[in-house]
């Protein structure tokens, strides 16, 4: 019987599975809201909330727990620097799980796994509309030169 036993295995080996929801609670702390499958993201839940734990100590050995827990060390350096001082006040809950209904390929249950403070925005915006918003304040500076495309002249224009 599996008496205390509450791990999902979500159809994977365990290895797999702690890889995959370690990358999706990575995932969590460097976009503040993922996509994922109903499944997943109850899974990854339990996770993410001991790792905010970690991160409100903020001592060495916690940041050194959580590196060895999730493997990326630019999500944990933001997860101790941004996530966890934002939960101080709070003793817990620090995620919700929004249901969003069936995936269209294969009618999976979907949801947005997300930080309870998290804010939509109501425009979201493209990485083509950031990039030009960047080109048109770089422009009006003029501290950086406008690049030039180089070509190679031909054997023919060399022989003219």
């Amino acid at each position: 019987m599996r008496h205390q036993k509450k791990t999902r295995k979500l159809g994977r080996t365990s290895q797999h599975r702690d890889l995959m929801l370690a990358n999706l609670v990575a995932s969590l702390i460097l976009h503040k809201r993922i996509k994922t499958t109903l499944a997943k993201a109850k899974a990854a839940r339990p996770l993410a909330e001991k790792l905010v734990t970690l991160g409100k100590t903020g001592t060495l050995h916690a940041r050194r727990l959580a590196v060895a827990k999730i493997g990326q060390r630019e999500a944990v350096s933001l997860l101790f620097k941004d996530i966890a001082p934002g939960f101080k006040d709070r003793k817990g809950g620090y995620t919700r799980i929004i249901k969003l209904g069936p995936r269209q390929s294969d009618s999976a249950p979907t949801a947005f796994l997300e930080w309870v403070d998290y804010v939509v925005d109501s425009e979201p915006q493209t990485h083509a509309a950031e990039k030009a918003e960047k080109d048109k304040a770089e422009e009006g500076t003029g501290d950086k030169p406008l690049k030039t495309r180089k070509t190679k002249a031909k054997k023919d224009d060399l022989n003219s």
